[in-house]
């Protein structure tokens, strides 16, 4: 998306919500802020975009609930609040939702979840098929099983996570700021929103600040870093106040809210770069002509039936290489199978997966979604 008038085309976004505005600053859950929002993404669900909301707040609710007026830096002590406080989430999203005619789905992740490529195409999965139900997915990080190695550490790059996930078309990062200003408005009340700009621009990292709220583990920087992260998937960022009256219906009809930065490549380029870059193959598949055909002309799936002969040792969410009959290259994607039920699966058709298996994942060897052309 290189305007904002893309906004109303979009197929998916992802939505994050920071604690500071969804606890009212700490106090507890904003049950009518929170209203607000709900019922705007309902809006533009019920418009036809899916949208996936990634909630901050549980540590934050779960601290309101004890009685901690501030934040603990032992990680049990987090890892209690935010158990506590994500009851009360859930619960507030999913009724909410109801009386909007929509459910909601739980998504507890950990950094862990989707660096490990078979973890990252099951949470891939479910949340495609919660999406294609209707339901508005609402993922958090997982604080109570976390380690600090493994912490995404803030929920900016959990939902840039997220939109590289889902290749979703927009991140809107929902903040107490109004976007990102040329230098810091509460030390230089003159200074400037930056409406957009190339996520590339080199004089960006100069412009962002810190959190002071003491609640979010986020700031400017983290947005920073979070909308870099998505544009790596091709998706752009608006970062925009959260507090702005139907903030979110307005930013899809194009209007100039918050800071809009637009990634350097399009969606296709970008995860190309990072299939071909990001990760080593680990086998190879040989395909027929009919195979070859399907993949380079009409842009379809790879299905096992079309699959001739398996190289190498490989497990569900590797990359692996597609040949034609002479060896050469013609695509390479995620594949859904290891290399022992890749060969046992072989030259039959779909239907046939769980009876040779005795169970079934995907329909698909490799999805066309994972899979870019040679």
């Amino acid at each position: 998306m290189r305007n904002r008038t893309d906004f109303a085309q979009a197929r998916r976004i992802v939505v994050k919500i920071g604690s500071a505005l969804l606890t009212g600053g700490g106090r507890g859950l904003d049950l009518a802020a929170i209203g607000q929002w709900v019922a705007q993404i309902a809006a533009i669900r019920h418009g036809g975009t899916e949208v996936v909301l990634v909630s901050s707040g549980s540590v934050a609710e779960g601290m309101s609930r004890l009685g901690w007026k501030t934040r603990p830096h032992a990680l049990h002590e987090l890892q209690a609040a935010a158990s506590v406080g994500q009851m009360g989430l859930v619960q507030t999203y999913e009724s909410m939702f109801q009386q909007h005619g929509l459910h909601t789905a739980q998504i507890l992740l950990t950094h862990d979840d989707l660096s490990n490529r078979q973890r990252y195409l099951n949470a891939r999965g479910t949340l495609l098929t919660l999406l294609a139900l209707g339901v508005v997915p609402v993922i958090n990080e997982n604080d109570t099983v976390a380690t600090e190695e493994i912490r995404f550490g803030d929920n900016d790059t959990l939902g840039a996570l997220a939109a590289n996930l889902l290749e979703a078309d927009l991140l809107v990062i929902l903040t107490d700021q109004n976007g990102l200003y040329e230098r810091d408005p509460t030390l230089d009340p003159a200074a400037q929103l930056i409406h957009q700009s190339s996520i590339s621009n080199p004089a960006l990292g100069d412009m962002v600040g810190e959190s002071r709220s003491g609640l979010g583990k986020g700031g400017m920087i983290t947005k920073l870093r979070a909308a870099r992260l998505a544009s790596r998937s091709g998706a752009a960022t608006v970062i925009a106040c959260g507090r702005e009256p139907e903030v979110l219906p307005k930013l899809m009809r194009g209007a100039e809210i918050g800071t809009f930065l637009i990634p350097d490549e399009s969606p296709l380029l970008a995860r190309k770069r990072w299939l071909a870059g990001q990760l080593k193959l680990k086998g190879r598949v040989t395909l027929d002509a009919g195979a070859v055909r399907m993949l380079k002309d009409s842009g379809k799936s790879l299905l096992p039936i079309g699959v001739t002969a398996v190289e190498g040792e490989f497990s569900r969410g590797d990359l692996v290489a597609c040949v034609d009959g002479e060896g050469v290259e013609v695509a390479r994607g995620l594949v859904n199978y290891g290399a022992e039920e890749t060969r046992l699966i072989l030259r039959q058709p779909s239907s046939q997966i769980e009876k040779l298996l005795g169970y079934v994942d995907e329909p698909e060897l490799i999805h066309r979604d994972n899979l870019v052309l040679a």
